[in-house]
């Protein structure tokens, strides 16, 4: 049997891990921040005391201010498709993200807007 192959512009299965400990948001959340007009991006260099992962580490967040749990599973699907999109080519090796939604904006903004404001806080970051 053939994998299927992504659509053009997506990036392949697991081409970046998803963080799942509260405890790499807190370390996130102390880092380097990029506000966009539909999300806040937050990133940090981990540590070479910390587990030896090569891949780039990507959480997603949505408060209660974005709305209902429908409104926060759809914002946190419209940040992991703009994260698959875009992070393979402009996220950096050893780094963790962060995504956090904004309330009536995530759900809302253009997709493909939302794809350039996120290359553009990588590249900002990475600076």
């Amino acid at each position: 049997m053939v994998p299927e192959t992504p659509p053009l512009g997506e990036s392949p299965p697991g081409a970046f891990s998803v963080l799942r400990k509260r405890a790499d948001f807190l370390r996130a959340a102390r880092a380097q921040r990029a506000p966009m007009p539909a999300f806040l991006l937050q990133a940090r260099l981990r540590d070479l005391a910390e587990p030896a992962e090569t891949t780039v580490r990507v959480g997603f967040t949505c408060s209660k201010k974005v709305g209902n749990a429908v409104a926060r599973n759809r914002a946190k699907r419209r940040l992991r498709e703009i994260a698959r999109a875009v992070i393979p080519t402009e996220g950096q090796t050893g780094w963790d993200y962060v995504l956090i939604g904004r309330a009536d904006a995530t759900a809302d903004y253009p997709f493909e807007a939302m794809k350039a404001d996120l290359a553009r806080a990588l590249r900002k970051l990475h600076k």
